[in-house]
């Protein structure tokens, strides 16, 4: 008995070290730049568009390395894998208060995503399985609900430190963090050894094997419908200001109602949490993806009126947040846990990368549209294609 619940007190230490890191590296690897973005482009003297076209490379590479990454941590476990990453941001995000050229800019967050590709909630969640086996799912639940916090701690903390230091003083602090904070939590608590050797492979462990589930429809169905869903997200959560601005809503009080997204994604998590027992993932993802366009659409023909916008902020955030788990656990419910780092790794290649492209295709969708109602429409229609492939995936899958 004692064994048992010592085994369960070191599993959930290991939920709320990582929750503290995933706090730490989304708001200072993720949120951060969106605060100093503009000061950066004005120091360096270059184009905006330019600055951020730096931060989406590294979304970029953040996608094209998890998946290796995954099966890293499968092998050989996370505390290196994790620990590695969160050096490597202190010291990029060190290097990054000292650039002043705008190729200097691409090469430290090209690194960045990199480092990304380490520490965010992909190898997260693989740290995770190695030890959760019953339990994985509300461990993830938990643990994306702290990772919640991120820009509501990080957002006013880096407005703070820049308004009160200057940009790269703030981004000296946020990398002191990163060493200080995320490096001991990682090397202490994190798993150190990969799967056992008795225990059986994953499909997506060697390049037969992720062969056989790239040719899987229900792979490709599942991945479709999860990337699509970042891309309409990623692209409508851009324009979402100036969609408010449209219809006549003033700066502040669009800023204050974008601003609900956020909890409503936590709000989203605690239920999801609260009704674990009572639905599977892949119900759950159903409903969560037929949200979002239902939101979206509720977006576009409402007019400035704040009591249905806000009803939109809670269906539109509690959508996406759901999604983070429905895409970190949909594919074990199929496919199983075996070799769980590579296989969610591989999902979620095409999802990250939806992630960096999406601003840019929202910006093309805009100007092709000639407007932001006939904009938010199309993304609606995108994201109601992606609850269809997500229906054909999970109800027609062979299991």
């Amino acid at each position: 008995m004692l064994d048992a619940r010592s085994r369960s007190d070191r599993r959930w230490s290991l939920v709320a070290a990582l929750g503290v890191t995933q706090v730490v590296s989304w708001g200072s690897l993720y949120y951060a730049f969106a605060v100093v973005m503009g000061d950066v482009a004005r120091d360096l003297d270059a184009d905006p568009t330019a600055v951020v076209g730096a931060y989406c490379l590294a979304l970029l590479i953040s996608g094209l390395v998890v998946a290796p990454v995954g099966r890293q941590i499968d092998r050989d476990g996370a505390r290196a894998v994790m620990t590695a990453g969160s050096v490597a941001a202190a010291a990029l995000l060190a290097a990054f208060s000292e650039v002043t050229t705008l190729w200097a800019l691409y090469f430290v967050w090209a690194g960045l995503g990199f480092a990304m590709g380490l520490v965010l909630y992909e190898p997260a969640f693989a740290s995770l399985a190695l030890v959760f086996r019953e339990d994985l799912r509300k461990a993830i639940t938990v643990l994306t609900l702290a990772g919640g916090l991120a820009s509501t701690v990080f957002w006013p903390l880096t407005q703070w430190l820049s308004t009160s230091l200057g940009w790269r003083d703030a981004m000296l602090v946020l990398a002191l963090v990163n060493l200080f904070v995320c490096v001991p939590l990682h090397a202490l608590f994190l798993p150190e050894r990969g799967r056992a050797a008795h225990e059986p492979r994953g499909l997506a462990d060697d390049p037969a094997g992720r062969a056989r589930l790239l040719a899987d429809w229900h792979f490709r169905a599942l991945a479709l419908a999860f990337t699509l869903n970042m891309l309409a997200f990623s692209g409508i959560t851009l324009h979402l200001l100036a969609l408010l601005a449209s219809k006549g809503i003033s700066p502040e009080r669009a800023a204050f109602l974008a601003a609900l997204v956020g909890p409503m994604q936590v709000a989203g998590r605690v239920v999801e949490l609260s009704f674990a027992h009572r639905a599977t993932p892949s119900r759950v993802g159903r409903i969560a993806l037929f949200a979002f366009p239902v939101s979206i659409v509720l977006l576009a023909f409402t007019g400035p009126v704040d009591g249905i916008i806000v009803v939109f902020a809670a269906i539109y955030g509690a959508s996406n947040g759901v999604m983070t788990i429905v895409r970190s656990t949909v594919p074990a419910e199929i496919w199983g846990r075996d070799g769980y780092g590579g296989l969610t790794g591989l999902m979620a290649t095409p999802v990250l990368i939806a992630r960096a492209v999406g601003p840019f295709f929202a910006s093309w969708m805009l100007v092709a549209m000639g407007g932001f109602v006939p904009m938010a429409l199309a993304f609606a229609a995108i994201g109601l294609l992606a609850w269809a492939s997500f229906e054909a995936a999970v109800h027609f899958n062979r299991r």
